[in-house]
C-alpha cells in the first residue's frame, strides 16, 4: 500500500483506478451507498455505472445524483450485464446490493456476463444456489467477493494474526454476540425502508440470523481460523410483532470440537451495533468490540493483561499494518473498514485480469466458499429451532 510502501509484504501499487457498477442503492436505500463509500475510500475505484433500482424513475435519478454518466444508467440489471460486457471500457467489477432474493440472479448474470463480482451478505437464500455460484465461479476464474466489512477492522486482522502465531495457545472455545435495539420499534418502523427483510420468502426464512447472526458467525470462524461444524439454535420474537425471529441464541461446535456460543439479538433495549468476539486458548484471551474497534485486548492466563491499539509499531502485525491508514490516537471507524475490504478487492481483481500471482497470505477478503458458509449456518439454525434446539451440521460441502 502506497502508505505504508515500507511494510514489508505491502499491498502493490495500483495499476489503473477499476471500474466499479453498483446494482440497487438508489434512493432510500442504505447499504448501496456504503458500498459506494467504500469503493471511494479504497482510492483503487471510480463508479461509472448503475443500475440503483427495479424502480426506473428511481434509477434513473439516482444514477443523476450518483453522478453517472446517463447512457451508464440503466433501469434493468440484467441490461446492464449484457451492456457493460460488450463496451471496451465496461466495468470491471459490480457489487450487488439488492435484497437477499436478488443476490444470485444478479449475480450469475454477470459472472455469465465475464464481470467480477463483489455481493453483499447473506450471499444467497439457499445452499443450491450457492453450490451452482460456485460451480460457475469455478468454471469462470472469476473473483466473487462478499461483505462481511467487520472482517477488515485492522484490530481484527490483528487477532487473527495473533491467533495464528500461537499468541493465546490452542484455542478452547469461542464467543460471538452482536445485539441491537431496533426490532424494539412498531414493525412498520424497524424496518423502515426494508421491509423485506421480515419477508421469509425473500430473506430466506430467517430474518436476524440472516442479517446480523452472519456477520457474528463469519467474524468467529474469520479470527479463530476454525469452521463451525455444529449447532443448536433456539429462536424467539421479543419486539414488534413480526413474522420472524428477532433473537436467536445459539451453542456450536467447531472444528476438533471447540465449543463455543453465539448470540444475536435486534430487541435488546440501549444496544447500538454491539458485535463482539472471545476467542479463549490455553494461554490467553483476545476480546475485541465493534463499537471500540481501535482496541485489541491480549489477556494473558495469570499474566498482566495487555491493550493494543491500532498504529505503527507498538506490536502491530503485518496483516494489521497494512490496513493502518492514520496515527495512533486518530481514530478510525467501520467506513475504513469498507475501504479496507474494497482494497482487497480491487487487488485481487486487476491481478486476476493482468494475470499476475500474488504472494501466499496478502489478501484475506471473504469469498464465496464463506459466504457460502454462512448460508449453510443460517439454515442449520432455522432447522434446529424448528426441531426444538436439536443440533445441526452447518458444515458447508460444496
Amino acid at each position: 500500500m502506497s502508505k505504508n510502501a515500507n511494510l514489508a509484504g505491502a499491498f502493490p501499487a495500483m495499476g489503473r483506478k477499476l471500474r466499479l457498477g453498483v446494482v440497487g442503492g438508489g434512493a432510500g436505500a442504505f447499504i448501496g451507498q456504503v458500498h459506494a463509500r467504500g469503493a471511494r475510500l479504497s482510492d483503487r475505484w471510480q463508479i461509472v455505472a448503475g443500475a440503483l433500482s427495479s424502480r426506473p424513475e428511481v434509477a434513473l435519478a439516482s444514477g443523476r445524483d450518483w453522478g453517472l454518466d446517463p447512457d451508464r444508467s440503466y433501469t434493468d440489471w440484467r441490461e446492464m450485464a449484457r451492456a457493460e460486457a460488450a463496451r471496451p471500457d465496461g466495468i470491471d467489477a459490480v457489487a450487488i446490493t439488492v435484497p437477499n432474493h436478488l443476490h444470485f440472479p444478479v449475480a450469475m448474470a454477470f459472472m455469465d456476463a465475464g464481470i467480477d463480482v463483489i455481493c453483499d451478505k447473506p450471499l444467497v437464500n439457499t445452499l443450491d444456489e450457492a453450490r451452482a455460484l460456485i460451480g460457475r465461479q469455478r468454471e469462470t476464474g472469476l473473483i466473487f467477493g462478499v461483505t462481511y466489512s467487520f472482517a477488515a477492522h485492522a484490530m481484527v486482522r490483528q487477532a487473527r494474526q495473533m491467533v495464528r502465531e500461537g499468541a493465546i495457545g490452542r484455542v478452547t472455545q469461542i464467543h460471538a454476540e452482536y445485539f441491537q435495539e431496533m426490532a424494539l420499534l412498531p414493525a412498520d418502523a424497524a424496518w423502515s425502508g426494508t421491509p423485506w427483510r421480515q419477508d421469509p420468502a425473500k430473506v430466506g426464512g430467517a430474518a436476524t440470523t440472516a442479517d446480523i447472526g452472519t456477520h457474528a458467525h463469519h467474524l468467529a470462524e474469520f479470527v479463530s481460523g476454525l469452521r463451525m461444524t455444529d449447532l443448536r439454535a433456539e429462536f424467539h420474537r421479543l419486539g414488534a410483532d413480526q413474522p420472524l425471529e428477532d433473537t436467536a441464541f445459539m451453542t456450536c461446535r467447531f472444528q476438533g470440537g471447540v465449543p463455543g456460543t453465539l448470540l444475536v439479538s435486534q430487541a435488546a433495549a440501549g444496544a447500538s451495533c454491539g458485535l463482539r468476539i472471545r476467542i479463549s486458548g490455553t494461554e490467553g484471551t483476545l476480546e475485541w468490540d465493534q463499537e471500540n474497534p481501535e482496541y485489541l485486548q491480549h489477556r494473558p492466563f495469570n499474566a498482566p493483561h495487555i491493550r493494543i491499539s491500532r498504529g505503527h509499531g507498538a506490536g502491530m502485525l503485518s496483516d494489521a499494518a497494512r490496513f493502518v491508514h492514520m496515527p495512533r490516537g486518530h481514530p478510525e471507524a467501520l467506513s475504513d473498514a469498507w475501504g479496507n475490504l474494497y482494497e482487497e478487492f480491487a487487488i485481487a481483481i486487476e491481478a486476476r485480469r493482468e494475470g499476475r500471482d500474488l504472494p501466499d497470505g496478502l489478501l484475506a477478503y471473504p469469498g464465496l466458499e464463506e459466504g457460502a458458509a454462512g448460508v449453510a449456518f443460517i439454515q442449520a439454525a432455522i432447522r434446529s429451532n424448528a426441531e426444538g434446539g436439536a443440533w445441526i451440521s452447518c458444515a458447508f460441502d460444496a
